[in-house]
């Protein structure tokens, strides 16, 4: 039995507190065919996020290999009801912990890059469970992935608010992953604490410096170095209690 659809915005809206909130959604604006070939290009040159390095091998004759590897993840869901074309698309950790197995599909994402990242994810890996888009967005949980990347449903549901029809059942263009509950993390970690440390740290060097919640606000699957996903600031926020 599918789960229900409703809980993924088709794209992560910025949060009400970051200035880039008042920006139109320029993903809109391109068509799927610029932006599959954008997610396909490698981006190399940015350096926002770690991108310019991501997998960057050097010749076979080079010596060692030279990379940043994301193994960590920041999932994006709303904590509020908010109807789009009539559906709520809330979904909160609580709604997560209320599941079956305390788990879930991933469904809904509509961005090619935040598609890509989906299927990066591998069997294990955990992820910051994110609350957006609500008063107070931040850090609420972890949650691990259980199952790697599959066909999202929802895209030949016509009945569904993520249904595409240019999305064919021979080459599906949406993929999603099942997350499980893990833990809530040792206390709230708000917006507002990390981009403090985000800006901190692009002034003077550090972990957060090219953190892509701040650089890609509306992306709604983000990937996180090891650095980002506990830089020494935050440790005692995410670890267990002893």
């Amino acid at each position: 039995m599918p789960w229900p659809s409703r809980k993924r915005d088709k794209e992560a809206v910025a949060d009400k507190e970051e200035p880039g909130a008042k920006l139109a959604k320029t993903e809109e604006k391109t068509s799927d065919k610029q932006e599959e070939e954008k997610s396909a290009k490698s981006p190399a040159g940015r350096s926002t996020s770690g991108w310019k390095n991501w997998k960057k091998k050097t010749s076979e004759s080079g010596g060692e290999e030279s990379k940043i590897t994301y193994c960590h993840w920041l999932l994006k869901s709303e904590p509020e009801s908010r109807l789009e074309k009539g559906v709520d698309v809330k979904f909160s950790v609580d709604d997560l912990k209320a599941q079956p197995n305390q788990t879930t599909c991933w469904d809904g994402v509509r961005n090619y890059q935040a598609r890509n990242f989906l299927r990066s994810m591998k069997l294990g890996q955990q992820a910051f469970f994110y609350h957006s888009n609500c008063k107070e967005p931040g850090i609420v949980a972890i949650v691990k992935i259980v199952k790697e990347a599959y066909p999202d449903h929802t895209q030949f549901d016509k009945k569904s608010l993520y249904y595409d029809s240019t999305s064919k059942k021979e080459n599906p263009k949406w993929s999603m992953v099942d997350v499980q509950f893990v833990r809530m993390t040792k206390r709230f970690i708000p917006l507002s604490e990390l981009k403090v440390h985000h800006l901190a740290h692009k002034a003077q060097g550090g972990a957060l410096k090219n953190m892509m919640l701040f650089a890609k606000q509306r992306l709604s699957v983000q990937p996180l170095t090891q650095g980002e996903n506990l830089p020494g600031l935050l440790i005692a926020s995410v670890r267990q209690p002893s």
